[in-house]
């Protein structure tokens, strides 16, 4: 029987890079939300593992052992065929690769062949927090995820095209001894008291990944023109911004807006939580 998953798009609403172990691995204090926008996923039991991939961003996916969905499939023992409808650009700081495997372990475990934690992280930093798919913190090198309790976001995310290499980012940072978010982050009553405290926090990535694509400005500069606009920042590593809104509508006329003066950039209007 074929099983369908959803894989929704993981925004960092936050991202400070508060250290690097000696290992190598960065530490990181970050909040994280899902998009109601995401791949699809089918998986339907068989003797060899297979990936097909269809959908707007399937150009460049690998089918192999360099997908994640294949590794994520691979260990938790499970053979067959997986379709990827991929609806998310990859390299766009949003997580596509990591949610993508998150939703498959997720539904093989539902079908008897739990993974553990520790491969969970094996596969990726974001691998953890797209388990959870709910607005968290995420702190350690992604091992740490705590629930966090948001108002519902309306907001419009950006991508203009440009891969960005996690890894370039990552070396590029000037510093990587920075301070973390508060202790404690304060309940919400609305987006507008949500989006005043995110501009008290940074992403940490945003200048060595401007720097490899200075697109990422260009779209940050044009949604902060846009109507009722709250907040505007990258996701992750780049190049995919949010911008927050009071409404729904707001983020859907946002999106209209730079859509139409860009047709080549991926604009949705999405609610986060």
């Amino acid at each position: 029987m074929t099983a369908e998953a959803f894989a929704p798009a993981k925004i960092n609403l936050t991202l400070h890079v508060t250290g690097q172990r000696p290992d190598g691995y960065h530490l990181l204090d970050s909040l994280v939300v899902f998009a109601d926008v995401g791949d699809r996923l089918w998986l339907t039991p068989g003797d060899q593992l297979s990936i097909d991939v269809s959908g707007e961003f399937a150009e460049g996916v690998p089918t192999d052992h360099r997908n994640l969905v294949w590794q994520a499939a691979t260990g938790a023992g499970w053979s067959g065929r997986i379709q990827l409808d991929k609806a998310l650009p990859h390299g766009a700081g949003i997580g596509g690769g990591s949610s993508d495997a998150a939703s498959v372990l997720k539904t093989l475990a539902i079908q008897g062949l739990p993974t553990a934690k520790e491969f969970h992280l094996s596969l990726g930093a974001d691998v953890p927090v797209c388990m959870a798919a709910q607005a968290s913190r995420m702190q350690g090198i992604g091992d740490q995820i705590s629930r966090v309790a948001l108002p519902k976001l309306p907001a419009l995310l950006v991508n203009p095209g440009v891969p960005v290499p996690t890894g370039a980012v990552f070396s590029a940072l000037a510093w990587r001894d920075n301070p973390p978010m508060p202790s404690n982050i304060p309940e919400f009553s609305s987006a507008q008291d949500c989006a005043a405290w995110l501009s008290e926090q940074r992403n940490d990535m945003h200048v060595p990944a401007a720097a490899i694509a200075p697109q990422i400005d260009q779209v940050l500069s044009e949604m902060k023109c846009t109507g009722n606009m709250l907040l505007a920042r990258m996701s992750g590593s780049g190049a995919t911004c949010f911008a927050l809104y009071p409404t729904m509508i707001a983020a859907h006329r946002a999106a209209y807006d730079i859509g139409a003066a860009n047709s080549d950039w991926w604009c949705v209007a999405t609610e986060l939580s």
